[in-house]
């Protein structure tokens, strides 16, 4: 992400658009992605709440700025285009801990 959780969505903006489509190509990829930024966070001490405000903030860019590649993106969407202050807050939150377990599965196997 970045190590200030406002700068999650200029990262994300600095992104060219290859590198967007490679991470986006499909759920697992994109995850992954996430999982990375969650682990870089965590390694500058971003704290669970750090986490998921710059989780949220990214989600708020990619709902305004990008298309859904795939089904769960657009599920995901259309929770988060939907979704209360409060909910996007227990989304984001949930992301985090989703991709933190997928980190963990990971580095068991």
């Amino acid at each position: 992400m970045a190590e200030d959780p406002k700068k999650a969505e200029q990262y994300v903006e600095k992104l060219d658009q290859e590198d967007k489509d490679q991470i986006m190509q499909n759920f697992n990829t994109f995850k992954n992605y996430l999982g990375d930024q969650v682990k870089k966070g965590e390694s500058i001490g971003l704290g669970e709440k750090g986490l998921a405000k710059a989780t949220k903030r990214v989600a708020d860019h990619l709902a305004k700025h990008e298309e859904p590649r795939n089904r769960e993106e657009k599920v995901l969407n259309e929770l988060w285009q939907n979704a209360e202050k409060d909910e996007k807050d227990a989304i984001a939150k949930a992301l985090v801990r989703m991709v933190d377990q997928t980190n963990k599965d990971e580095t068991e196997a």
